[in-house]
């Protein structure tokens, strides 16, 4: 990839004196963090709290579709929009989030969406219609984009390399932890109370999440901050998009994430419906496997470690493909068990893809990563509206269709890369050899 600028201008300081030979010696950079060292825990706490109030607010609606559904008179897909419209606006501006990350910091910039988050978070349960209760939604979603690109960057610039699949798999398992625990909350508290009662009940969850944030995350020490430069953001962002494995990467996230919107915004119509009937609050307790994910997630770094990225994929796409065709028996226990494949495979396959775009951005990472983060919830917003399109089509045959789909696309992608790779390799061992050989000529 060609250089690329960090989004920020160049800061030009004019040139000083050299130091005499009794000025005090440069100052060493800082250590990352790593297990271990002071701050790792509390560093650690911190994301993981960040990301449980991440995913339980921007997904608070999903596990509600049906009650909404019925309380606003709405179908399905038209329901489905109070997830679409969170993720699809958090696509949008995680971008200049991230910008604005590289000029006031990415601890500051996480903070303050959290914080605005959380207070539209507290609103939401007010909303006087439908339309209301999308377009409140489409704010949160666009406030919490300041907070995922800014994490990753954070752990990339704050954490060891060799650490730091790992570091990022415990924020993608608070992920995991919020949506379980917001969807199972939403759940219980609907069937008793209704809908705007839980949705009451997420956002003081928020609160108590964002306070922890607040008191435990670590200052960033290995932060530079820049100015803001729309041209300097377009170079970088031409340059990562330019190059090819980043959009491979990009691509791979979104088409996981079609996968997982679509089953996730779906499922809930689906249990109670016939054959299943399920209450509210049982639906909700279907995303108790969510702790699947925070497992696999978790794990992402031994998976790399013993497979290499490519091969972590496949089997995460493997997984992924085998809970969707186990998902279609009528049988409770075969959806169940189709249902943990599927977030296994899907929070495998993020963390891995996620951590990779982390390491193969040098500079700019908060672009890298805004990247990523914008395609992955693109493809939650299409995957949950076309979702429920699908199911209203085909019932939960056509979602499982488009999931296959979406897996058929990131095996093809990971196939490419593979042989790309081989490609390469090939391109260079004629290189080699000539090199050798005349090396030899030389010393004959």
């Amino acid at each position: 990839m060609p250089p690329a600028s960090t989004g920020a201008s160049t800061l030009t300081v004019a040139a000083s004196p050299q130091p005499s030979p009794v000025a005090a010696p440069a100052t060493t950079a800082p250590e990352r963090l790593e297990p271990g060292r002071p701050g790792y825990r509390r560093m650690s706490f911190a994301l993981f709290a960040a990301g449980v109030a991440t995913f339980a607010l921007l997904y608070s609606t999903q596990a509600l579709l049906p009650a909404v559904s019925a309380s606003f008179g709405a179908t399905a897909g038209q329901a489905s929009w109070t997830v679409s419209a969170a993720t699809g606006a958090l696509a949008l501006c995680v971008l200049p989030m991230s910008a604005l990350s590289e000029r006031f910091g990415r601890r500051q910039m996480m903070t303050a969406s959290l914080t605005v988050a959380v207070m539209v978070g507290l609103l939401v349960p007010f909303a006087p219609s439908l339309g209301w209760l999308i377009a409140l939604r489409a704010v949160q979603g666009a406030a919490l984009a300041g907070l995922p690109a800014s994490a990753m960057a954070y752990l990339a610039e704050e954490v060891r390399p060799k650490a730091l699949v790992a570091a990022i798999g415990l924020f993608v398992a608070g992920n995991s932890i919020g949506g379980m625990s917001g969807r199972i909350l939403t759940g219980w508290i609907a069937q008793l109370w209704g809908w705007r009662a839980a949705l009451g009940a997420v956002g003081l969850l928020a609160v108590a999440c964002a306070v922890v944030f607040h008191f435990m995350i670590p200052r960033a020490r290995n932060f530079t901050p820049g100015t803001l430069n729309p041209k300097a953001l377009a170079k970088t962002v031409g340059g990562h998009l330019s190059d090819p494995l980043l959009r491979r990467l990009y691509a791979i996230g979104a088409l996981f994430m079609t996968v997982f919107g679509a089953v996730y915004t779906v499922i809930g119509y689906r249990l109670v419906e016939a054959p299943f009937n399920l209450p509210q609050g049982v639906v909700g307790s279907i995303f108790l496997v969510y702790l699947v994910g925070t497992v696999s997630s978790a794990a992402a770094g031994k998976l790399v470690a013993r497979l290499g990225r490519r091969g972590a994929l496949y089997l995460a796409v493997s997984t992924t493909a085998a809970g969707l065709l186990l998902s279609l028996a009528d049988q409770l226990a075969a959806v169940l068990l189709g249902l943990v494949l599927i977030t296994a495979g899907f929070f495998a396959g993020h963390a891995v893809a996620s951590s990779s775009v982390s390491r193969t951005a040098t500079k700019g990472r908060a672009q890298a990563s805004a990247l990523y983060q914008s395609a992955y919830y693109l493809g939650s917003s299409a995957g949950g509206t076309l979702g429920a399109v699908a199911f209203h089509a085909g019932g939960w045959a056509g979602t499982v269709s488009l999931g296959l789909l979406a897996v058929l696309g990131v095996v093809s992608i990971t196939l490419y890369g593979t042989r790309a790779a081989r490609a390469e390799r090939r391109r260079q061992v004629p290189v080699v050899s000539v090199q050798h050989r005349g090396m030899a000529s030389v010393q004959n």
